[in-house]
């Protein structure tokens, strides 16, 4: 398809939906996921006014694949960093992998029958979750409750739910990930370190399924490869690039306890706004972009965010 106003539209949407989540990315040290789901939404959504309900409805389910796909290279490029420093716990990663991919799979087998407002529901409730838990860190205060990691029934147990809960929010699974393994005893600078990994267990799989889902589906956005949006993940991949040295700086000025509540009322913000669109009826208009037919086109793409190591894929 050649480029069309339409199109030239979306992709500068795309541009600054990845300027702001790399400068957010940035910011609070998070992997995009927070932001680029929400994002995503909000821009399709306004650029699919008007269009067929059935169209719309897939916006939610192109919104968290394509979050999935750009947390891979973030996850990639943050546990070479933190292994380079001994820092990763490989063996935690190994024994954890295989409920973790369960649990991908289920959030799949999960998203596939829900539709774009149960998404959204979801979404909101999952992000006001860790919101209420960077405003008031009660677990994280309490110190460790065991000084080994879960194992047998437990370690399947939660790893198959962070698997599929951060599969069903777009979410590389950085803040759960830590909140375990702080509390099992695990130093923080290790838990961030080995947190980054299951953004990649997470993603992976989570990407794969993303496309498959999709395959054949017609009325998804221009450029996308079954629910992952080919051209956003590369415009919020090369934005964030820019942008998210700013929001590192920015953060560096603030008091770290002030970041952390600045981040909690973001994720507070975020959620609201999720939910309230969730129960909102769609505007009428014109559908600027709809592509009518299953695209053919492949890449994984990611948010690439040059920050420092505490950047751990949530």
């Amino acid at each position: 398809m050649l480029l069309t106003p339409d199109t030239l539209v979306f992709v500068v949407a795309m541009l600054a939906a990845g300027a702001l989540a790399g400068f957010v990315a940035g910011l609070f040290g998070i992997g995009g996921g927070f932001v680029v789901v929400p994002a995503l939404a909000s821009v399709l959504t306004l650029l699919s006014a008007g269009a067929d309900a059935s169209e719309t409805d897939k916006i939610m389910h192109v919104a968290i694949g394509t979050s999935l796909a750009t947390i891979i290279f973030t996850s990639l490029r943050s546990v070479q960093a933190h292994a380079k420093r001994g820092a990763v716990d490989f063996e935690i990663l190994k024994s954890w992998t295989p409920w973790v991919v369960i649990g991908v799979v289920l959030g799949l087998f999960v998203a596939r029958y829900l539709d774009g407002h149960a998404l959204k529901v979801t979404f909101g409730v999952g992000v006001f979750i860790m919101a209420w838990h960077f405003l008031f860190p009660v677990l994280t205060q309490r110190g460790p409750i065991s000084n080994e990691m879960p194992k047998g029934f437990m370690r399947g147990g939660l790893g198959s739910f962070l698997g599929g809960y951060c599969t069903l929010l777009g979410i590389g699974g950085g803040t759960p990930a830590v909140l375990i393994m702080t509390l099992s005893g695990q130093p923080m600078h290790r838990a961030v370190a080995t947190a980054a990994g299951f953004g990649t267990i997470i993603a992976v799989p989570g990407t794969i399924g993303s496309i498959l889902g999709g395959l054949g589906e017609t009325g998804l956005p221009f450029g996308s490869l079954g629910y992952v949006n080919i051209i956003a993940a590369l415009a919020i991949t090369s934005m964030s690039v820019i942008t998210a040295p700013w929001g590192v700086a920015v953060a560096h000025s603030l008091n770290g306890v002030h970041l952390r509540r600045a981040l909690g009322l973001y994720l507070l913000a975020t959620s609201s706004i999720m939910l309230v669109s969730a129960f909102t009826p769609p505007s009428r208009g014109t559908a600027l972009l709809a592509d009518p037919a299953p695209t053919v086109m492949a890449i994984s793409a990611d948010i690439s965010i040059p920050q420092s190591e505490e950047d751990h894929g949530i």
